[in-house]
């Protein structure tokens, strides 16, 4: 995919983006913490030749886009970036895909102004309502002080062993990683852990779908996707050979299933109206 050739002025930093024009309905990219929006380049260009309008952008802090002087990235930030570059294309219900961070930052929208988002597509992402144990409570508080801990040096190779298995995703991983500064990082996943809020009655208002790599382990994605599948009865589907970043790993594969989904939906909006 070409570079981000867009740019949107907000308080607290500049976000880059990029919007391809399609007669289907709009479908906006957001990618996870640390990486950017080459994470979806596969998935975005199929969309797009297949008719769809398509958004891509890097979250503040990520990538092309920046953090002003002075400004930390938080989750209300890069939430209230999304909507504005909602608002600012005139995207009218676009259909949210994101994946880990993204996917959290999507869900927000979906609950908080579902009038806004038509379907929500989360890629290896924990669901932010689902129920924690103790245990994951314990680990979340604890993620970002033990990633303070590791050398920043060492900090994107381990990062992208944990978020990928083939050779070619490991080393995109590493690459994109090793932009961003380690404050910057730990900053980004304090803000993932602070969207994730318990609501035992909440269920998603919009079409749902769930996707995740069968080799990811990242957090408690795995089993907590298993059961937010369950509890809003709808299937999950899991790519095989693919980690957390199964965008990357997959990418043929992960695309297919989010065609899948989209396609079904739309069919399904035809014959209600037929």
């Amino acid at each position: 995919m070409e570079n981000l050739n867009r740019a949107l002025e907000r308080d607290g930093g500049v976000v880059r983006f990029r919007d391809l024009a399609g007669e289907r309905r709009a479908v906006v990219f957001t990618h996870g913490a640390g990486m950017d929006h080459t994470v979806f380049e596969t998935q975005a260009k199929a969309l797009h030749e297949s008719g769809h309008r398509v958004v891509v952008w890097d979250q503040r802090g990520h990538g092309e886009s920046t953090l002003a002087p002075g400004h930390r990235f938080t989750a209300a930030g890069s939430l209230g970036d999304l909507v504005a570059l909602i608002e600012q294309l005139d995207l009218e219900r676009p259909i949210l895909i994101g994946h880990s961070l993204g996917g959290n930052l999507s869900q927000e929208l979906a609950r908080t102004a579902p009038e806004r988002v038509y379907a929500l597509i989360a890629i290896g992402s924990t669901w932010n309502a689902g129920p924690l144990s103790s245990l994951e409570r314990t680990l979340l508080k604890l993620a970002a002080p033990s990633l303070a801990l590791v050398p920043a040096a060492q900090l994107p190779r381990l990062m992208a062993r944990a978020s990928a298995v083939t050779p070619e995703a490991i080393a995109a991983c590493e690459t994109v990683f090793a932009r961003m500064p380690k404050r910057t990082f730990l900053d980004v996943w304090r803000a993932t852990v602070s969207l994730v809020d318990p609501s035992p009655d909440y269920r998603t208002p919009v079409p749902l779908g769930l996707i995740r790599g069968d080799h990811d382990r990242t957090g408690n994605i795995a089993t907590a996707m298993a059961q937010w599948a369950q509890a809003e009865e709808v299937a999950e589907h899991i790519v095989p050979d693919a980690g957390h970043v199964v965008t990357l790993d997959a990418p043929e594969a992960a695309t297919r299933e989010i065609r899948g989904m989209i396609n079904a939906w739309e069919s399904a909006a035809e014959e209600r109206c037929e």
